[in-house]
């Protein structure tokens, strides 16, 4: 593995964790698509510092696009506080609007700068390594390497130190409110810093994978636990997985990184979303298939009681007939008669089924209930 390779591969990761960390409270808090919105719209904020520096370079484009991140949540809001429109209405009436004043901008005043939406939007990782970073004459690495490292650290110390706020605010804003802990602040914060983290990582990733980077691994960490903790954990773990996997899959593909990157990070949400153990599409089968059995093993179990205790009606309880009874298919009704017989809830003689101990203890129980 090059020099080269490594650093790309550390520059996605540290991407993928910064943005992922953040990604958790959009989710949780049902924002996901103001992070879309937000990687769009910061691009007038970066033209409007840029027009007032008149340099590419300078931290006042990071400033202005954080600015324009909270603009953007401040429009959303008051357009949905309104009542007339619903949230995702109103993202869609801000994001675009916003997004193509920064367009034509660029086209009609910066047509000769190299400030262009292919530049901010769909980055490449490719040159990252290319943009050298030099301390005293020394090459001390990518300069990207340590714009995102710094933008990562910010973002942990945010939700380190403000954790236990950043919590509650989320689960119940008006709980937070009550005790104290502005909500509103730590609302505001929180989408500077996601302004701050899209536009840091444009530059090397585009903001395609920015907005997959910040969705999809919270979103397959989210079917796996219940917890917060382990939420933000299993969101890095997942993060740093679909950048590396999906670098080397451009690697044997010789296909766009970004692209490839992107597209792991939805190969691990459909893992999580097939396979997570509780919320998983097939746990879920399973846990549907297991009480429809449950169910009808009851509703056996009580048909045969019911028609045991009158004999004229012991005819109900023949295996032949019994499908037709229960309106089950011959089928499933050879399978729950099996599985009744293995788990010693009938027993069944000369075409009869009668309940064993068990099997009257479990009707009785239904019954009384």
């Amino acid at each position: 593995m090059s020099q080269a390779q490594l650093e790309i591969q550390l520059i996605a990761s540290l991407v993928a964790v910064a943005c992922a960390l953040l990604g958790v409270f959009l989710v949780l808090r049902r924002m996901a698509m103001m992070s879309d919105a937000i990687s769009h719209t910061v691009l007038l904020g970066i033209v409007i510092a840029f027009f007032i520096t008149k340099s590419i370079t300078s931290p006042l484009l990071l400033v202005g696009a954080a600015l324009m991140g909270v603009i953007t949540v401040s429009l959303v809001e008051l357009i949905n506080r309104t009542r007339l429109v619903r949230e995702d209405a109103a993202i869609g009436l801000v994001f675009p609007a916003i997004f193509s004043v920064a367009v034509i901008l660029i086209s009609r005043l910066a047509g000769d700068v190299h400030l262009d939406t292919d530049a901010v939007l769909l980055g490449e990782l490719a040159f990252a390594p290319f943009n050298r970073l030099r301390l005293f004459g020394l090459d001390i690495g990518p300069e990207a390497l340590y714009s995102t490292g710094g933008i990562l650290l910010i973002n942990l110390l945010f939700i380190v130190l403000f954790y236990k706020e950043l919590k509650l605010a989320t689960f119940d804003a008006a709980l937070a409110a009550a005790l104290g802990f502005l909500p509103g602040v730590i609302h505001y914060v929180l989408m500077a810093l996601v302004s701050l983290t899209a536009v840091g990582a444009f530059d090397a990733v585009g903001s395609v994978l920015v907005v997959a980077f910040m969705i999809a691994p919270p979103a397959a960490a989210y079917l796996l636990t219940d917890r917060l903790s382990r939420m933000l954990i299993y969101s890095a773990g997942i993060g740093i997985f679909s950048a590396i996997s999906g670098y080397w899959l451009a690697h044997v593909l010789d296909a766009s990184i970004a692209g490839s990157m992107a597209t792991m990070t939805g190969v691990s949400f459909l893992a999580a979303y097939l396979f997570a153990p509780e919320r998983g599409l097939i746990a879920r089968a399973r846990r549907r298939q297991g009480q429809r059995v449950e169910f009808a093993l009851t509703m056996l179990t009580m048909h045969i009681s019911q028609h045991a205790a009158r004999h004229e009606d012991e005819q109900e309880n023949q295996v032949r007939s019994l499908h037709e009874h229960l309106k089950w298919s011959p089928q499933f009704a050879s399978e729950i008669i099996g599985l009744a017989e293995k788990i010693g809830l009938i027993r069944q003689q000369n075409g009869l089924l009668t309940l064993t101990e068990n099997g009257l203890k479990r009707a009785q129980q239904e019954f009384s209930t």
